[in-house]
């Protein structure tokens, strides 16, 4: 099974633009970090775009972000490329003659509701900012 990956490389992309401020950021250079297609790139950019996170114009190789990266969150990168999509997903072909096919999927909605809740307001509270502080770290880690 292969995991979902947008938010994450959404992130490798803003964090890219940060670390590379004013640079020549083609989607090829972009995608060759990320290890994907120039094409996947250029959509979660788009995302990006319209979300309201990135600016760039087509035929110029020169995105940036639209605010720092303190006043970017998690959260905000999440909605862009996921826009209102849930984390966790029920299973909607249980059985419905069968009461725990049926009931179970509607206990389940009212847990996967509250991780939601919960997951939304951990995200909000991590910034851009924070992550490139944690990818500093690591780079000057020792070992």
């Amino acid at each position: 099974m292969k995991y979902p990956t947008k938010l994450s490389d959404a992130v490798h992309i803003l964090a890219f633009l940060a670390l590379h401020p004013g640079s020549d950021l083609t989607s090829d250079k972009i995608a060759e970090s990320i290890h994907t297609n120039p094409a996947y790139v250029r959509q979660l950019m788009s995302a990006l775009r319209k979300g309201g996170l990135l600016t760039s114009v087509k035929g110029h190789p020169r995105p940036s972000l639209t605010r720092t990266p303190r006043q970017i969150t998690l959260l905000d990168a999440y909605r862009a490329v996921e826009g209102d999509k849930p984390l966790l997903h029920q299973d909607t072909h249980t059985n419905p003659a069968c009461g725990v096919g049926v009931n179970i999927q509607l206990a389940l909605r009212d847990c996967y509701d509250l991780v939601q809740q919960k997951a939304e307001e951990a995200m909000q509270g991590i910034t851009l900012q924070e992550i490139l502080e944690r990818y500093e770290d690591r780079l000057n880690a020792p070992g």
